[in-house]
């Protein structure tokens, strides 16, 4: 129940999707505390019950949303030139999830788990490991492809609901933008931006740049990127309870780069149901391996305390 949590939790209550919240954190006081006070605010809502409790009270979950961790600005993650970014929030976080993962496969051993805390993709592994099975999935590139929506939508002067944009890979410094298959009513943004004068590759790169540090940009702001993720987060567990079936650019395994990273996915009550891997480019296919590659690395490095 930090920002994070809490955040995903309002969001839970204000789409009011959900029949049951249950709310879980070290200190049990806090998750009473946020269970309480959004009680009161409920019946604005739809019917949905809050409770605070324990693992235990998980039992019959159909998703357990994990948002536990160090955060980036703790963590030493808000340096918009070190490469590694997210990353270096990989080891804290991963000594974090071997205390949370195990209790709550225990308590929930059907419910999917949503792997919210930084970095979402490599810790997607680290908790298939820890849960043994592969109902595990990341929030990865969903809120990028939403930020990237929203940044193309605002230069060109449309509703972001209009953009059809991904962003695909590791949430993170490796992100894959996939502008070839960028589309606003059907149209090529390539297109549409040579017909209005504007040079494309300063276009992609200053959209680019303000996607890859938003979150620095909201830490600066505020200390913390929470409410965006929180949205996110929220969504995919109403998609997971309802057996939705929607497509969504989540993090799960992907066998054939031998990590998880984030691909458009089918999305139901067991998780990921399929991938659909896009049609990339040439250099979008490059990017994506290259992508792959540090997460592969970062994994490595993680098992091996380096």
């Amino acid at each position: 129940m930090g920002g994070v949590g809490a955040a995903t939790a309002m969001a839970l209550l204000g789409r009011a999707r959900i029949s049951e919240l249950m709310l879980v954190n070290r200190n049990r006081a806090r998750a009473k505390g946020v269970a309480t006070d959004m009680r009161y605010g409920a019946p604005l809502s739809g019917p949905i019950t809050i409770k605070d409790g324990d693992y235990a009270d998980l039992a019959g979950a159909a998703a357990v949303i994990v948002t536990a961790g160090v955060n980036e600005k703790a963590g030493g993650a808000t340096d918009r030139s070190d490469p590694a970014g997210r990353l270096r929030l990989l080891g804290p976080n991963s000594k974090v999830y071997e205390e949370i993962i195990p209790p709550v496969v225990a308590a929930a051993p059907q419910a999917v788990i949503v792997v919210a805390t930084d970095p979402p993709d490599p810790l997607v592994e680290v908790a298939r490991r820890l849960a043994r099975h592969e109902r595990v999935i990341g929030t990865g590139t969903y809120l990028d492809s939403l930020r990237f929506r929203v940044h193309l939508a605002q230069r060109l002067g449309v509703s972001a609901a209009a953009v059809d944009a991904y962003v695909v890979g590791e949430h993170g410094t490796s992100s894959v933008f996939l502008w070839s298959l960028v589309k606003v009513g059907g149209r090529s943004v390539e297109k549409i931006v040579a017909e209005r004068g504007i040079p494309f590759d300063d276009f992609r790169q200053n959209v680019e740049r303000e996607v890859r540090f938003a979150n620095i940009s909201i830490i600066e702001g505020i200390g913390a990127s929470q409410y965006g993720i929180g949205i996110v987060s929220a969504r995919l567990a109403e998609a997971i309870a309802a057996d939705e079936r929607a497509v969504f650019p989540v993090a799960s395994h992907i066998a054939g780069f031998g990590v998880s990273l984030s691909l458009p996915s089918v999305l139901g009550q067991r998780g990921v149901l399929d991938v659909l891997t896009p049609d990339m480019s040439e250099e979008e296919l490059r990017a994506l391996e290259h992508s792959a590659e540090r997460l592969r690395d970062a994994l490595a490095k993680s098992r091996t305390g380096q």
